[in-house]
């Protein structure tokens, strides 16, 4: 019988659809995701469920619209929220963890920092990582000088306050090197979601020198090289071919002149035009997968509880309904359709667009009327309006998107979703601060390794 496979889910923080070599871009150089490419599978029409941070997240890890889970009306949490992800809701790490793997996350959670929403509340054995975005320290409250400083922790204790975030990246990367290794004789979890490259960009000096897209460049090649330090240690102790690895971002690029493409996409983060949502997906599983393969199906964040629980032998369901689709077979043989055609786009409370097929449809944006149709496997830039070319087209989708009102609901329109829980909520929220002053962490000063060099 085939051992289950470890699962590494890598999630980056407002990489865009064009930041990568393997995507198409020129600016950043990207060896060892490239080479994971090439080695894997390349998702074309793969989608988050939301254009910022929290309630990607949440979809991700739960597999349902943010709506479903209440996480629309927060779409972005700050320190010391009263919300967050309410401990009923069953995640990927939970189900996993039932199946007999060990779980652990490093890096970014950001679906609420109070005591019982936590990862090691979640199905989550083990958390070392900043709770939420890199920008939430003392540093965004210049002004007056005050603010919580931006927590480190390990499980849930903070171990240290404003880390230098130069540093944050090999400090990731070395924990899972060493997680990795300590749980190698038994299917492990490992969610790393790293810190770059949302802004203000801290990156070490090493990779400064070297990009040729200023510190956008080098938070990318950090990426690169941390995954290819990863890949890596799973050759040298013989697991590469039985890990299951995923790389993908919970949004697209701000696109500001930081240095960030959605390339061929247009918008950016925090929108529901194509860059804001559709973003890199690879898979890398070479026991299983075919390497050099694409498949252009419609593929979604929330699909990924449902895939990776059925890759583990996991059959078990959440006990409250989700939106996944299990798109394991896809994975597998990419000459298959996707069992699913459509695709929500919700910013905040507003449906502003559906996508059916390779069509999509637009409402509105910020709350305005609009009323545009496009042909996505023809014009992914979204620069033909076809709307008054195609009105069966336009109707068919209008009729999709009204299940979707009566669904999640839309605040346009004033109607309100049925199948739509609650945030999970608490009273008294504190704001997370170092809570030991001598508990133990380690301080990265030392040059970061050389990277390896992959194969292919």
């Amino acid at each position: 019988m085939t051992p289950a496979p470890n699962i590494i889910l890598i999630n980056c923080d407002d990489l865009g659809y064009g930041d990568l070599g393997c995507y198409g871009s020129t600016r950043n150089a990207t060896p060892h995701l490239d080479a994971l490419a090439r080695g894997g599978l390349r998702l074309t029409d793969y989608y988050v469920m939301s254009p910022v941070c929290s309630a990607s997240r949440a979809a991700l890890l739960t597999g349902c619209y943010p709506a479903r889970i209440g996480f629309e009306e927060y779409p972005v949490l700050f320190p010391g929220n009263p919300v967050g992800l309410d401990p009923k809701e069953t995640t990927l790490a939970g189900l996993l963890k039932e199946g007999g793997y060990a779980t652990k996350i490093i890096g970014k959670w950001h679906c609420g920092d109070q005591p019982g929403f936590l990862p090691t509340r979640h199905g989550f054995d083990a958390y070392f990582g900043i709770p939420y975005s890199n920008d939430m320290g003392v540093q965004s409250n210049r002004r007056d000088g005050k603010g919580t400083p931006l927590p480190l922790m390990r499980d849930e204790t903070v171990i240290q306050e404003q880390p230098d975030q130069r540093g944050i990246t090999e400090r990731y990367t070395d924990e899972a090197l060493q997680w990795i290794n300590d749980h190698r004789q038994r299917p492990f979890f490992l969610y790393l979601a790293h810190m770059h490259v949302h802004v203000p960009l801290f990156v070490p000096k090493q990779f400064l020198e070297k990009s040729t897209n200023g510190a956008y460049g080098a938070a990318v090649a950090a990426i690169d090289w941390s995954t290819g330090m990863i890949v890596h240690r799973l050759r040298e102790l013989g697991l590469l071919e039985n890990t299951l690895i995923l790389f993908t971002s919970d949004n697209g690029s701000r696109v500001r002149d930081e240095g960030g493409s959605n390339a061929p996409c247009r918008g950016t983060k925090g929108t529901t035009w194509e860059g804001g949502q559709r973003v890199p997906c690879i898979v890398h599983w070479p026991e299983k997968i075919q390497p050099g393969t694409v498949w252009n199906g419609l593929a979604r964040s929330v699909d990924l509880l449902p895939t990776l629980s059925r890759f583990a032998g996991i059959a078990a369901r959440p006990a409250l309904p989700i939106d996944g689709i299990d798109l394991s077979a896809q994975f597998l043989d990419p000459t298959l359709e996707s069992p699913n055609d459509t695709l929500a786009y919700y910013r905040r409370e507003r449906l502003e667009a559906v996508r059916v097929g390779d069509w999509k449809l637009h409402f509105g944006k910020d709350g305005e009327p609009l009323r545009e149709l496009y042909h996505l496997r023809d014009d992914i830039g979204e620069t033909r309006n076809l709307y008054t070319a195609q009105p069966e087209v336009v109707a068919r989708l209008e009729m999709v998107a009204e299940t979707f009102r009566c669904r999640f609901g839309d605040l346009v329109t004033g109607q309100k979703g049925t199948e739509c829980r609650p945030i999970g909520r608490v009273e008294n929220p504190r704001k997370l601060t170092r809570l030991n002053p001598d508990y133990p962490y380690m301080i990265a000063e030392y040059d970061l390794p050389d990277m390896p060099r992959m194969c292919g």
